[in-house]
């Protein structure tokens, strides 16, 4: 599913069986959910779900990280918790590690 407008507060985006790719920002209070991956192509200052029904490889990508919280197959991080500076506002990816049993969000800058 591709979304080519920007999605506002309150907006919900579902790609059921799909990955979803969105060409605009998703602001704060949009939320955005995909049972495969998250293409975001702009800022995303929302709520970002991939892995919906439990698709532990579903990734999230973003040229502009800046979520509100960000799960991948119910394994979620609020803004509570700050991203590190080197992906914070900037490029980046979010995957799932399964390291000693336990599941964990990777958040990782894109390299050129």
């Amino acid at each position: 599913m591709v979304i080519e407008k920007p999605i506002r507060s309150g907006q919900k985006i579902y790609a059921r069986g799909a990955d979803l790719v969105v060409l605009a920002m998703v602001n704060q209070g949009a939320e955005i959910v995909a049972d495969g991956n998250i293409h975001v192509y702009a800022p995303l200052r929302g709520k970002a779900m991939a892995g919906a029904r439990g698709n532990v490889s579903a990734r999230i990508f973003s040229l502009c990280m800046e979520p509100e919280l960000i799960s991948i197959a119910g394994v979620y991080r609020t803004s509570e918790n700050p991203l590190q500076t080197n992906v914070a506002g900037k490029p980046a990816q979010v995957r799932l590690s399964s390291e000693g049993g336990q599941d964990k969000l990777l958040i990782e800058p894109l390299k050129n």
